[in-house]
């Protein structure tokens, strides 16, 4: 059983949840594109339901409204440490189904592999997540090859069309607030079923994949920027920052940024020595991670076939072009 409501009474239940929640979703950034006098769609608190954007795949995923790119864990002085603390509200987190999988990816890696992420699991259990239903695939989208254009485990499933929103309500706390708004109805969630992209991941890597020569194409060309994995809503890698203040500089805080494997410095170890020092090499981790070595530990892929690396790369190097070539270098 679900709810339709026509386009007057969305903004009245968008100020029911603002009650309760700090609402997000992605919205536009007029003006602080990467280009001059450009927008950027991205995650952010929202102030009303219009700022919504349902049309367009955002820019940055999800991922920096539950995790931050800067995030202060802790405050210290020369006697004493403090935990910083956590979301004074919960938060309501609209996303797509694709960036929905990749929470499972995140959960993952911060709460399964070894010891729990205590700063990520504050906030996950402090927030509860709305699928937005897609009307038809965004840029570069291969969602479906990937098997997340299409998830059920959610809070709260919406899709707005020309007569107002269907929802559907799976958390006891917004059925609460919400159930005696709206129409009673019933009908199936929608989602894409077919993307303009279709990549075969392979299954079977030779061996000496790790040494095949495709990788050096990649070295002259990628210039170490990052901004594949920071538009990345699976990657999961940060270093730690200690700031110390100029009026005291015994104390201070700890933060933990988010860090990138395509940077220089990532792989940098004591003595001086460093991992993966040319481009292709870095290349070569990222893209086999995300499609071959996180599945043997985990049995699902890592990339979640949100296609955004391959819309922000300044350079136009393609992850589905390198994808394909994998295949076609499968069982050799």
């Amino acid at each position: 059983m679900g709810k339709r409501f026509n386009s007057d009474e969305m903004q009245k239940v968008f100020e029911i949840l603002q009650e309760s929640y700090d609402v997000y979703g992605p919205r536009i950034y007029q003006g602080t594109g990467c280009f001059s006098d450009t927008d950027v769609i991205r995650y952010g608190r929202l102030d009303s339901w219009e700022e919504l954007v349902w049309d367009q795949k955002s820019d940055y995923s999800f991922k920096e409204a539950l995790f931050p790119i800067s995030e202060t864990i802790l405050y210290f002085t020369e006697n004493e440490m403090k935990t910083a603390d956590g979301a004074p509200r919960q938060r309501l987190i609209f996303l797509k189904s694709c960036d929905f999988h990749a929470l499972k990816r995140l959960d993952e890696m911060y709460l399964k592999n070894g010891a729990e992420d205590y700063y990520y699991r504050r906030m996950r259990e402090n927030t509860v997540f709305a699928v937005m239903g897609c009307k038809e695939s965004g840029k570069n989208c291969f969602c479906v090859s990937m098997g997340t254009n299409r998830c059920e485990e959610y809070d709260m499933y919406i899709f707005q069309d020309e007569k107002g929103c269907y929802v559907e309500l799976r958390c006891r706390e917004l059925e609460e607030l919400l159930w005696d708004y709206g129409q009673n109805v019933q009908e199936k969630p929608t989602f894409v079923e077919k993307n303009e992209v279709y990549v075969e991941i392979p299954e079977e890597l030779p061996d000496t994949i790790h040494r095949d020569s495709m990788w050096q194409e990649y070295g002259s060309r990628c210039i170490g920027c990052g901004r594949c994995n920071f538009v990345c809503p699976t990657c999961t890698c940060f270093t730690i920052q200690d700031i110390f203040y100029k009026d005291n500089p015994k104390a201070g805080e700890r933060r933990r940024v988010w860090a990138s494997c395509q940077v220089d410095g990532y792989s940098d170890i004591a003595g001086g020595h460093s991992f993966r020092q040319s481009q292709g090499e870095r290349m070569r981790f990222k893209v086999l991670h995300k499609i071959s070595d996180y599945k043997k530990r985990f049995g699902y892929h890592m990339c979640v076939g949100c296609g955004r690396c391959e819309n922000v790369c300044p350079e136009y190097i393609s992850y589905i072009a390198c994808l394909q070539k994998l295949k076609e270098k499968e069982g050799k």
